[in-house]
């Protein structure tokens, strides 16, 4: 399979062309630290079966640049983000998400994927690691009380900091945990939800109304920074 390489950053692509060459079934074409390079590569190319894209970059995100595309090749995303592991199930052209720093074993099984895909053999293709990140981001673990309790994130209404505490409120219970907003913070999936003041993390799904700088959630007002207003309304849906 012919494959390219997008990634802004020097070493991670370097990585990526010493795996690539040592692998039999694939065959490098091209490696680009700009997105619009590898755009305008492949608008000039249609030999193109594989692209090994990051997710960060400058100039684009790795989604926005498939969205350029009118008939995308075969996509394994690189990326050092969990994060996004839900979007990516949003593009049927991508067909695995590698986490950096990519192990040769994980990114053989990766290429496997897109061979069998390729092949029109999607169920040998099947994405049992990305199922896998899906429900490491749909499921969160607290201990209380010397329990593990799993919590369903997308039930999650909103998180303020009490101290050496968080409260986490869901739409069925609320809960009460030894633990830091940061820290709670980088367990959540980005695109769902954002830090809307020093004490608040709050679900977007969930915001029933914006006035002035509160918003509300279910019967809770809460406030909102100045300094995070203006990321919470480019955040928004608005008509």
């Amino acid at each position: 399979m012919n494959c390219i390489i997008v990634d802004d950053e020097e070493m991670a692509r370097a990585i990526l062309e010493e795996i690539v060459s040592n692998h039999p079934d694939l065959e490098l074409a091209g490696s680009f630290p700009h997105a619009m390079e590898a755009l305008k590569y492949l608008n000039q190319n249609n030999d193109v079966d594989l692209i090994f894209l990051d997710i960060h970059m400058p100039d684009f995100t790795g989604f926005d640049f498939i969205q350029t595309l009118k008939n995308p090749p075969k996509v394994i995303l690189t990326t050092s983000d969990m994060n996004f592991a839900i979007t990516a199930f949003e593009y049927s052209c991508i067909v695995d998400y590698l986490v950096k720093p990519v192990a040769p074993e994980r990114f053989n099984k990766a290429v496997e994927k897109a061979k069998a895909v390729n092949s029109g053999n999607v169920e040998t293709a099947g994405t049992t690691e990305m199922n896998q990140a899906e429900d490491s981001v749909n499921v969160l673990y607290v201990n209380i009380d010397r329990r593990l309790i799993k919590i369903d994130v997308p039930s999650i209404k909103l998180i303020e900091a009490k101290g050496d505490y968080i409260l986490i409120k869901t739409t069925g219970k609320n809960y009460t945990v030894h633990s830091t907003l940061k820290k709670i913070e980088n367990k959540l999936p980005g695109e769902l939800f954002l830090k809307v003041h020093r004490s608040f993390i709050i679900n977007l799904n969930k915001i029933i109304d914006i006035e002035d700088n509160s918003v509300l959630i279910d019967k809770d007002v809460i406030p909102v920074s100045r300094s995070n207003r203006s990321e919470l309304i480019r955040r928004l849906n608005l008509l």
